[in-house]
Parts: C-alpha cells; sequence; structure tokens
C-alpha cells in the first residue's frame, strides 16, 4: 500500500494500543526497516512538556484550554514529522481521531473548529492507515485498576469513555479503508498477529 506510511494507533485508554504499538517497532526493528515514532501528546522535547500539564492530575482546564494545549504539543511535532515524511515509517500513538473523539464527541467542542486547525498545523500531511483499538467496560477497569499512576484522562467516568469510543467507531466507519478496528478483549497474541500480519500488507 504505502512504503513509508503514517501508522497511527487509536483508541481509549485501556485498550492496548501502547501494547501494540511497540509490538510493531520490534517487528520493523528485527526486519531493520527505519522508522520513528511518537506519541500525542509528547513527542518531541516541547511537545513532551505540554504533554507533562495536559496530563497532571491536578491540572483543571476547560475543554477550550484542553483542545488548544493538545494541538499546542500536535504543533511542536510537526516539524518532526514533515522530516520524515515519506522517508520513514512513522508511528504515532495517539493523533487527529484523538483530538475529534475526545475534545468533540467527548466534551462537545465545535467540530468544524477542531478541523480548521488541525487543516492548519498539517497542511499536506496525511495518514495512511489507522489501527483503532476497542475495549468493553469490564476491561476497561480492570485495566485502569493495574496501572501504577493514573494521569488526568484516566480518571473520566464510563459515561465520557462511552462517548469517546462511539465517536472513534463513527470516524472508523466513514473510512474504513484505512481503518483496522482491534477488539482488545479478544486475545493479545491473536490481536499482535493481525495487526503484524496488516503491517506486511501496508508497508509491501
Amino acid at each position: 500500500m504505502y512504503k513509508k506510511p503514517i501508522i497511527v494507533f487509536e483508541g481509549i485508554e485501556g485498550t492496548g494500543k501502547s501494547h501494540h504499538i511497540n509490538n510493531v517497532t520490534k517487528y520493523l526493528e528485527k526486519k531493520k526497516i527505519k522508522y520513528i515514532k511518537i506519541r500525542e501528546p509528547g513527542g518531541s522535547f516541547n511537545s513532551e512538556k505540554i504533554r507533562r500539564l495536559i496530563l497532571n492530575k491536578k491540572s483543571n482546564f476547560n475543554v477550550k484550554t484542553d483542545l488548544l494545549l493538545y494541538l499546542a504539543a500536535r504543533s511542536e511535532n510537526i516539524s518532526l514529522i514533515k522530516k520524515y515524511y515519506k522517508k520513514k515509517i512513522i508511528l504515532i500513538d495517539r493523533f487527529i481521531d484523538s483530538t475529534i473523539a475526545y475534545q468533540h464527541y467527548g466534551m462537545g467542542v465545535n467540530l468544524k473548529i477542531i478541523n480548521m486547525i488541525n487543516k492548519f498545523l498539517l497542511n499536506d500531511i496525511k495518514v495512511s492507515f489507522t489501527f483503532l483499538n476497542v475495549v468493553n467496560k469490564k476491561n476497561l477497569f480492570l485495566r485502569l485498576r493495574k496501572r501504577k499512576s493514573l494521569n488526568r484522562y484516566d480518571q473520566f467516568n464510563l459515561s465520557f469513555y462511552n462517548k469517546v469510543q462511539k465517536g472513534f467507531l463513527i470516524l472508523a466507519e466513514s473510512n474504513k479503508k484505512f481503518y483496522k478496528i482491534i477488539d482488545s478483549n479478544l486475545d493479545k497474541k491473536k490481536n499482535e498477529d493481525l495487526i503484524i500480519n496488516q503491517i506486511k500488507k501496508i508497508i509491501k
């Protein structure tokens, strides 16, 4: 499909997206395929500083400030993405869809504003493929309880996570060709194999 794609891993908390993106990096390293991996918020030096501010449990931003901080973190990553765009495989742990799912579907921020700023920031940069990881209520809270420390976004109520996950599914439905939904309630090893097989198709 694409030799040097941007591949994004999306999903609410507890879906295993970070595990799977790390498993993909191991595969690429084994095959000696060049890649970079970033996360949002985070990635570049300045974006990591913004991440600490956003996710701090003592932070109490209103929804508009939250949105602008996430987009500011993205802005700091754009030069890094542009540097390697179409030169290396770019793996991203959360990206544009997370902003739409959390800030629009979860918090009710105007979608036109989000899309306008994303377009301004990304210009001609386009995501090649997205893995959307989904989880049920039981496993979501089981996995969150196992975490050694919780950030601000790990502590919302079930209603919020439901809205966000439904938002992700709406986005996936609107662009089926470039999405794969991963049911993280199923066997982890089977999902690892499923994702790696899809990665092979994407980068061939």
